[in-house]
């Protein structure tokens, strides 16, 4: 199956926080999209991989993604090297998408950045012809994406550009409260306290994306980074 977008995270729900509304709008629009998750998000402090995965699931439904996939890397250590680039690779080369969206170019979790730079990597080598990859006995033949953009996470990076997601922070919101074990809820007060579990961070999804919408007249967006200049056809492309 050949996608428009695949969107990558270090572990389940980077995506859901980061850039929902965004894959959720392209889809409405007919879009076809994935979700490739680096690893099971084991060393979690809260809940575990075998229920990260039931949640993953629930989330990709909410958000009608096409594919969902977990390459199962070691979370906190998986590295930016051949082996790991190579199973990227054959995940491009699979799904041979448009568009790749991926982790923050840095971040307050190590995996975040390393993700990064590793899907960005494995961008630029999957478009090399003597790499070779092979998948259900076959060579692959190879595949770059046109863009790689990075989504915003933890940290408060300047985007370069923003997409409105206004009528879609519902769903966004729906896919994150699809993590009921990373998230605040009223029901688990006895869970252990991290960073992400308080009343504080939840709202902030909406405050942030509220923001960006602020800034540019419209209700929510969410911001990106991107590896190159962005380019329009014509200036009336600027809302």
């Amino acid at each position: 199956m050949k996608l428009d977008i695949l969107a990558f995270g270090a572990h389940p729900d980077d995506v859901e926080l980061s850039c929902a509304g965004t894959l959720a709008k392209e889809i409405s629009k007919g879009k076809k999209a994935g979700i490739i998750d680096l690893t099971r998000g084991e060393l979690g402090t809260r809940g575990s991989a075998t229920l990260r995965q039931q949640e993953a699931d629930k989330a990709a439904k909410i958000l009608g993604v096409d594919v969902r996939e977990n390459l199962k890397f070691r979370d906190g250590f998986f590295q930016n090297d051949e082996k790991h680039q190579l199973e990227i690779i054959k995940i491009l080369r699979k799904y041979r998408p448009e568009i790749v969206f991926c982790n923050a170019i840095e971040d307050r979790h190590i995996d975040h950045g390393k993700g990064s730079q590793l899907v960005s990597d494995a961008c630029f080598l999957s478009g090399l012809e003597k790499i070779v990859t092979d998948q259900d006995g076959g060579q692959q033949r190879k595949w770059r994406p046109k863009q790689v953009y990075h989504y915003i996470q933890w940290k408060s990076i300047t985007p370069d550009f923003v997409v409105d997601i206004s009528g879609y922070m519902d769903i966004k919101i729906k896919s994150v409260e699809a993590y009921a074990s990373q998230f605040f809820t009223k029901e688990a007060t006895d869970k252990p306290s991290t960073p992400i579990s308080s009343q504080n961070f939840k709202d902030s999804i909406s405050y942030r994306a509220a923001d960006f919408g602020r800034l540019i007249g419209t209700d929510y967006a969410e911001g990106f980074t991107a590896e190159r200049y962005v380019a329009v056809d014509s200036i009336f492309d600027l809302i």
